[in-house]
């Protein structure tokens, strides 16, 4: 079962997505009105996700999720599209623009649930790439070794200390940073285009304005990379 924090100031927005987890199967759900009485709270508790306002008095979420040294698995939830860019760079799974459909919400949290359980199996890549080896990389889970074919790799996205591989067949999450990542998969194949975004360069192929369309995806590209990613994209 999930145990879930909700922190935001409006008691109305509290209650939509508290209503939205128990229709959704969540019932490990707490409250609160304010960052400060949070903070106390996850001195001593560990929950599995939390959904974060922003734009709260006296601390902001933003600065809030700064202040954790060991934040959970966090959605932002903003009345404010700008915050996007921010969140992602902080490792947010991902980022809900208020008023918060029921789909939309439900989307979020089967990523939350997707990233959770994918995290228990362990799985680590094995750093096997070699000149007669150039299309694949293996994952280690367990006992078992499964082959990732870069074809079949769209986008990673970095959170925190792992990383989450999306492939045309699931997600596989794996223990390392980005950075980590651009070290196995070969900059003639994939891109950084974010702090907290790697793009598999043939499947860039729909760009609205700061961001690159794939499919229900939509990654960002960082006002740092943004250069780059015009560059190797123009003809």
């Amino acid at each position: 079962m999930l145990q879930c924090v909700i922190i935001d100031d409006e008691p109305l927005a509290r209650e939509i997505l508290e209503g939205y987890l128990i229709k959704s199967g969540v019932t490990g759900v707490v409250q609160f009105g304010n960052a400060r009485d949070a903070l106390t709270y996850l001195q001593t508790r560990e929950p599995d996700v939390l959904f974060l306002d922003i734009e709260m008095p006296e601390m902001n979420g933003i600065d809030f999720l700064k202040s954790l040294a060991q934040p959970p698995v966090t959605v932002f939830t903003t009345a404010y599209r700008d915050y996007a860019f921010e969140g992602y760079e902080l490792g947010v799974i991902d980022f809900l623009l208020k008023p918060i459909s029921f789909p939309r919400f439900g989307h979020a949290l089967e990523k939350v649930r997707d990233f959770l359980q994918l995290k228990e199996q362990n799985t680590n890549l094995e750093q096997n790439l070699s000149e007669d080896k150039p299309d694949f990389v293996f994952v280690k889970s367990g006992v078992q070794r499964v082959r990732l074919a870069f074809d079949d790799i769209s986008h990673i996205q970095g959170l925190k200390d792992y990383a989450i591989i999306h492939t045309v067949t699931g997600k596989v999450v794996i223990k390392g940073s980005v950075k980590a990542m651009l070290d196995i998969f070969p900059p003639t194949r994939f891109l950084r285009v974010h702090k907290s975004f790697i793009m598999a360069l043939d499947k860039i192929r729909r760009i609205e304005r700061n961001r690159i369309i794939w499919g229900s995806y939509q990654i960002p590209i960082g006002r740092n990379y943004k250069e780059e990613v015009m560059r190797v994209i123009s003809p």
